[in-house]
């Protein structure tokens, strides 16, 4: 019989840390656009919309993967209602990386506003008016969708170290290639 795995592919461990650390460059991105104005801030904007859209392609990519790829699973002696709360906070974690980039490019395109990924091609806006205050409206809900990001990141840092520091067991290293594994 086949040892199970203990360790996620290096593709879901490459996928699931440049998701993260592009999600780090967005808030980055956005605390210094908060803090400048003009062509700069512009500036700021459009690479913040660009790296967004690049967030939703490899959340795409990273489920696609991970249909074909199932999860390792979970320890055995871990209870059930953590195993929910896991399972619930990377499944709310994919609705937020998916709903955050396309409620951005959903505000862009009803006010008119065009994106320009990377400044290599327009990306094409998607066909909705609405206008300024759909474009606001819909604003209004991917700030919430950060405010929930917030909220994921602090329960999925907080569930890693929990299990490192309390539980003393190797979920944090299947995800983390230079933890070693405990006994």
């Amino acid at each position: 019989m086949a040892e199970p795995r203990n360790r996620y592919s290096s593709v879901s461990l490459y996928l699931h840390w440049l998701i993260a650390a592009l999600v780090v460059v967005q808030v980055a991105l956005i605390m210094v656009r908060d803090e400048t104005e003009g062509e700069f801030a512009r500036t700021l904007l459009n690479i913040h919309k660009s790296v967004g859209l690049g967030i939703l392609v490899l959340t795409l990519a990273r489920i696609g993967w991970r249909v074909a790829n199932p999860a390792i699973p979970l320890p055995e002696p871990m209870p059930r209602w953590q195993k929910l709360l896991a399972r619930g906070t990377h499944v709310l974690f994919y609705v937020v990386l998916i709903g955050m980039p396309l409620g951005g490019w959903a505000a862009s395109s009803a006010a008119g506003r065009d994106i320009i990924w990377f400044g290599l091609f327009e990306w094409p806006a998607l066909p909705i008016g609405g206008g300024r205050e759909l474009a606001g409206q819909l604003m209004d809900i991917h700030e919430l969708g950060a405010k929930a990001l917030y909220v994921l990141i602090a329960l999925h840092i907080g569930g890693a170290l929990k299990h490192h520091f309390v539980d003393r067991d190797n979920v944090l290293h299947r995800m983390i290639p230079w933890i070693p594994r405990r006994p």
